[in-house]
């Protein structure tokens, strides 16, 4: 695999401009974005027009992102303009941030890639987008005949890098399916400090339309605060410190689908880079579980990914093959799944894209807060401040 080059980092600049009697002004040019912050950005957008009002949504912007990258290197012309613009950076950008990220993995998180190319299309893949994906997002490469024996492959695939929280991708796969991109991402960790026995005792969650549910609910201790314009909550790390769940609480009179239509990727940013620590906060978390799969085609084309989807979509960096056919996304296919106990956080996402040919704080440092309402959570990469998990939770008896 070859060696790349880590992450760019970007400068401001500044411009000079001429004014009257030869004065000379200075005016900053704002720094382009981060990686991570795009990433974020990308995430909360997707997040919102991916969630269903009034129900608990887990989505992994990170594994969705991580496959449409992939996707985007066999991408050109308008097609790939409008990924890039949906993305925030450029492929190239985003390349070099997951390259830099795989090498980072630990115990903890696992994220795995792969295509999977059908033998029997006739059709010669671009050696340049292969090398791509093998160089930067330490992709497999399979090649099949896209029948049933296939089909139990890849989901076996999935089952295995997922640690069997994901059993299966797919549910039946097309012999004309030209190639599957798939990502695959597991976490597994206790919590710094797990809950006793003694911390976890039968709680009421109100839901939004008054609903009360008797629930098993845990209380500890932690020391990390966080406040945003309309919400409160606090970070619970795991072991080694490194990865955090993340909960934020709308403040009363605003409901859970309102205050995520207000986030912005700027201001999730803000609140997790500015997490205020030395704080006591006693702080109550209802036992839960979550699974969801989702076709997520409308929803990427609601940010703007439209080309891909359709006759006008352009991968002519993908084959290399004279004279080949137009090709297209046909699915984007996104499961996801949590477990939330005393013991540790169990999370595992994966997706699948089918290519197809086109035919405020107070100064009082002792806090409270109980997640005995609607809320927002996060399984959260503090190390880089964005979130690989982000969900709604309506109901623990989801």
């Amino acid at each position: 695999m070859k060696k790349r080059k880590e992450l760019l980092k970007f400068f401001p600049g500044i411009i000079f401009s001429a004014a009257c009697m030869g004065c000379v002004m200075i005016t900053p040019v704002a720094a382009a974005p981060s990686a991570g912050d795009a990433v974020t950005n990308f995430s909360v957008r997707l997040f919102q027009a991916s969630k269903t009002p009034g129900s608990s949504t887990l989505v992994s912007p990170f594994s969705v992102l991580s496959a449409l990258s992939m996707t985007a290197n066999g991408a050109g012309g308008s097609t790939l303009a409008q990924m890039e613009e949906a993305f925030g950076i450029s492929v190239k950008e985003l390349n070099d941030y997951f390259n830099k990220y795989l090498s980072e993995q630990n115990d903890s998180l696992s994220v795995a890639n792969s295509i999977w190319l059908n033998e029997h299309s006739g059709l010669l893949v671009s050696p340049d987008f292969t090398e791509t994906v093998t160089d930067f997002y330490q992709s497999e490469v399979f090649e099949e005949p896209m029948n049933g024996e296939t089909l139990d492959k890849i989901n076996g695939w999935v089952n295995e890098k997922t640690e069997g929280m994901i059993p299966e991708i797919l549910d039946e796969i097309q012999p004309d399916t030209l190639m599957y991109l798939l990502n695959a991402l597991s976490f597994q960790s206790k919590w710094e400090t797990v809950y006793g026995a003694d911390d976890v005792f039968s709680g009421t969650f109100t839901e939004e339309d008054g609903t009360e549910r008797e629930t098993d609910m845990m209380r500890s201790t932690e020391s990390v605060w966080l406040e945003g314009e309309g919400a409160q909550g606090f970070l619970k790390y795991y072991e080694g410190g490194r990865y955090a769940f993340a909960a934020l609480l709308p403040e009363e009179g605003t409901s859970l689908d309102d205050y995520v239509d207000s986030l912005t990727g700027e201001k999730l940013s803000e609140i997790l880079s500015r997490k205020k620590e030395g704080y006591t906060v006693h702080a109550v978390i209802p036992k839960f579980r979550s699974e969801t799969s989702k076709e997520l085609t409308e929803t990427l084309k609601s940010l703007g990914i439209t080309d891909a989807f359709s006759q006008q979509a352009d991968f002519s960096r993908m084959y290399s093959t004279a004279g080949n056919p137009g090709v297209k996304i046909s699915e984007v296919v996104h499961k996801t799944f949590i477990d939330v106990n005393e013991q540790e956080t169990k999370a595992a996402a994966a997706t699948e894209i089918g290519i197809v040919e086109t035919a405020l704080i107070t100064d009082d440092s002792e806090k409270y807060i109980s997640l005995d309402r609607p809320f927002l959570y996060m399984l959260v990469d503090c190390q880089n401040d964005i979130p690989l998990f982000l969900g709604t939770m309506y109901s623990p008896e989801n």
